[in-house]
């Protein structure tokens, strides 16, 4: 404890690091409250929440802004589409991979690309909103109302992409991620209470245990990495000889991160929404559509989890480039001790990279499915997403990432860091790294 309160008071003390913390307490406060602001012609009292399916996804993400009819209800959702649209481009389009070639310009380039597609991404999904709100909330015109509605949820998620870039530039973390974690946090309070509430005390504390012991291993998963050492070769500078030096290339276990299960969640809606259209005159369609509806089905969990292995391999495929990699290390003199530089170093790499993501996607795709096994157990859904799934990994990584950032700051100004032992390691973690 002792530790706790010392570490505190040296964050404290350094100014840029305080005033970046408290920048983001209010980025995050500023939020929050929109989250409560009704779009105007809705009446509140009128409102039944929809939190089935995606709608019930979209809901936690945002922290009940979208049940709320608020004007952030579709928060950052639309902006980080665009941007795995982008993502993916820059892989398949010879345009795109040019200009993220041109550093920072380019970089600049694609961020512009990727505000003007979020516009156009936002209004489409303004007009589904729409209608899944009930006509008994809609105090006005029906056509006045999805005009308004367009106008003020695109300016919402322009303004909530503008607090996370404010936060990213003013504060201290990732602004898009922190604005996304702040969503699924902030439903874990009443998620606790309820939970405390219709359970005993006992079996209260062994879900805490449990929950506790999922969260560790997640971070591990997170944080796990095989290297991969790297020799570099003595070079000559001006009369003094530099001995070569020895490092290494991290490679992670979990190279894709949180995307394969937002590919294939995204991809589960479809079984039950094209069999709903023969479901009326036909057993097999109303069977698939009753069994990919229900998230806490073997068969749901079974597809989902395969899905997960091809998206985890997928995503890291296109992610992680074994020749770049290996054409990077023969231009400044590195090599893979055993192996020669080139073809050889690139098929080398490749070939850890596809035995090291296969346990890492395994064990994905059973983080994924457990929030369903804790439904089973008799957890509430509410708590149980937090057993698991996209809103854990979220979590642990924001978490991480911003964790490792205040590390840095008391590292810098001759502070002990946040951990005796240990390292901690975000998503953003340098390429190479001296062992």
């Amino acid at each position: 404890m002792k530790k706790f309160i010392t570490t505190l008071k040296n964050i404290f003390a350094i100014e840029d690091l305080r005033i970046r913390i408290l920048n983001t307490l209010g980025f995050i406060a500023i939020f929050r409250l929109g989250s409560f602001v009704v779009l105007p012609g809705i009446d509140p009292n009128q409102l039944k929440a929809n939190t089935g399916g995606l709608f019930g996804l979209l809901d936690t993400f945002l922290g009940g802004a979208f049940s709320n009819a608020s004007i952030f209800a579709l928060g950052i959702m639309p902006y980080i589409s665009a941007s795995i649209v982008l993502q993916l481009l820059t892989i398949a389009v010879p345009y795109f991979q040019k200009m993220q070639k041109e550093g920072e310009s380019g970089r600049k380039k694609i961020n512009q690309i990727t505000r003007v597609l979020t516009i156009f991404i936002t209004l489409a999904q303004a007009v589904g909103f729409v209608a899944t709100i009930n006509s008994e909330a809609i105090a006005i015109n029906t056509t006045l109302f999805t005009i308004l509605s367009m106008i003020v949820l695109t300016s919402g998620t322009i303004f909530c992409m503008w607090l996370g870039e404010r936060i990213t530039d003013k504060g201290i973390g990732n602004g898009i991620s922190m604005l996304i974690m702040i969503g699924i946090i902030s439903r874990f309070p009443g998620a606790l209470v309820a939970e405390f509430i219709s359970n005993q005390a006992f079996v209260f504390l062994i879900e805490l245990a449990v929950l506790f012991f999922v969260v560790m291993s997640v971070v591990m998963l997170t944080q796990a990495i095989r290297r991969i050492p790297v020799q570099y070769a003595k070079q000559v500078g001006g009369s003094s000889l530099y001995s070569g030096q020895r490092q290494f290339i991290p490679m992670k276990v979990n190279a894709a991160g949180v995307m394969p299960i937002i590919f294939a969640q995204s991809l589960m809606f479809l079984p039950s929404m094209i069999a709903s259209i023969w479901a009326d005159t036909n057993d097999t369609a109303n069977y698939i559509g009753s069994t990919f509806s229900d998230f806490t089905s073997w068969q749901y969990n079974l597809v989902f989890g395969l899905m997960i292995l091809i998206f985890t391999y997928f995503y890291t495929a296109i992610s992680v480039n074994p020749n770049q990699i290996a054409d990077d290390l023969k231009r400044s003199g590195g090599f893979v001790p055993g192996i020669k530089p080139g073809k050889a170093t690139s098929e080398y790499i490749d070939a850890i990279l596809t035995r090291i993501t296969l346990p890492g996607a395994i064990y994905l795709a059973l983080v994924a499915i457990f929030p369903a096994i804790a439904m089973l157990l008799g957890v509430t859904r509410e708590f149980s997403q937090f057993f698991g799934g996209t809103s854990l990994i979220i979590m642990v990584g924001v978490v991480l990432d911003t964790l490792q950032q205040i590390e840095s700051y008391l590292l810098m100004k001759h502070y002990d860091g946040m951990m005796k032992s240990g390292k901690l390691r975000g998503r953003t973690e340098n390429i190479a790294m001296v062992s």
